[in-house]
């Protein structure tokens, strides 16, 4: 089988690509528009496989997609803006991207008439919730304009297989880390800043709270779901690891040797949800379970960023982090 990996060159979709290499006999093209997120120095392993290819693509050009998705079994689309504070600098980049290049893919797919297009989404969609879980079933209330991007682009991508008849599942995950994640995001921003003997900068009252997985669980989760899922329906992917950053930043301040002094109490962010929540009872339902204890994936991860300085230094450079 063939498949037409969006995204892939980014921290999520760079990680699943080496999963599918390592674990199945599928080939991937991994289309990517290398954006600050996206780098060739997160997939030159993959790309040295001769099962992958790459090609630089943007999601929103129609005739780029249509060419290079031509011949493919299947999409599974990674490819979005997904930092929350750049959405509220720059909304228009995110609706862009995320809204407009999903649909651009979902008519080129359909055109293409593969057999399953993956969504990839996230828990932001639904906006906070005080008590409980979210289910996949309850009303999309997003907060900023990244998850008001994403909850648009789920429902395109739900309205081709409504419409049309493309064979689209959608998943929505919570927060994911491990390696190769981008160091702006909160886990490795926190874990590089530490190592480098610099301060980290704890929102608010650090009482926002997340729940926590490790990527090659989310993506064994989302692979099942391509295999597995039902068409038109939606999957949430979630760890039952619920901490708030203040927690977080607890434990990074152990691994790293550092101690309280390092924290620099910083304003809010502007609309910032206060708890993330979902029910997996759906996805454990096909047969997905965690595998990865957070302790001891936490640590493992601290130790990725400690051991490979050349890929994160060059990239915090970059962008004057």
């Amino acid at each position: 089988m063939k498949l037409f990996v969006t995204g892939a060159a980014g921290f999520i979709g760079s990680n699943y690509v080496r999963w599918i290499l390592e674990h199945t006999d599928h080939e991937v093209t991994v289309f990517d528009k290398l954006t600050y997120a996206g780098n060739m120095s997160s997939i030159e392993d993959v790309i040295d496989d001769r099962r992958a290819r790459f090609v630089k693509g943007d999601i929103c050009d129609q005739d780029a997609v249509t060419e290079h998705l031509h011949g493919h079994d299947a999409v599974v689309h990674f490819a979005a803006e997904s930092h929350v504070d750049r959405s509220i600098a720059d909304p228009y980049a995110f609706v862009t991207t995320n809204t407009f290049g999903t649909s651009v893919l979902c008519d080129v797919a359909l055109r293409a008439e593969v057999s399953k297009f993956v969504h990839i989404s996230t828990d932001e969609v639904y906006g906070t919730i005080d008590e409980g879980s979210f289910r996949e079933t309850d009303v999309l209330t997003p907060r900023s304009p990244y998850s008001a991007a994403k909850a648009g682009s789920d429902l395109l991508a739900l309205s081709y297989h409504t419409t049309y008849g493309l064979p689209v599942v959608v998943t929505r995950c919570s927060n994911n880390y491990g390696p190769y994640q981008f160091p702006e995001k909160l886990i490795p921003l926190f874990t590089t800043n530490l190592l480098d003997g610099k301060t980290v900068p704890l929102m608010g009252d650090g009482g926002n709270v997340r729940d926590w997985i490790h990527v090659e669980d989310h993506n064994r989760a989302a692979h099942l779901v391509f295999e597995r899922g039902e068409p038109g329906e939606v999957y949430n992917i979630g760890a039952h690891n619920e901490l708030t950053n203040h927690d977080i930043t607890m434990r990074l301040l152990e691994l790293t040797g550092r101690d309280e002094s390092a924290i620099e109490w910083v304003p809010d962010r502007l609309g910032h949800d206060r708890r993330y929540s979902v029910d997996i009872d759906k996805v454990t339902a096909l047969g997905w379970q965690l595998e990865r204890d957070f302790d001891a994936g936490l640590a493992h991860t601290v130790e990725w960023y400690r051991a490979h300085r050349d890929w994160w230094e060059p990239l915090k450079r970059r962008v004057g982090l």
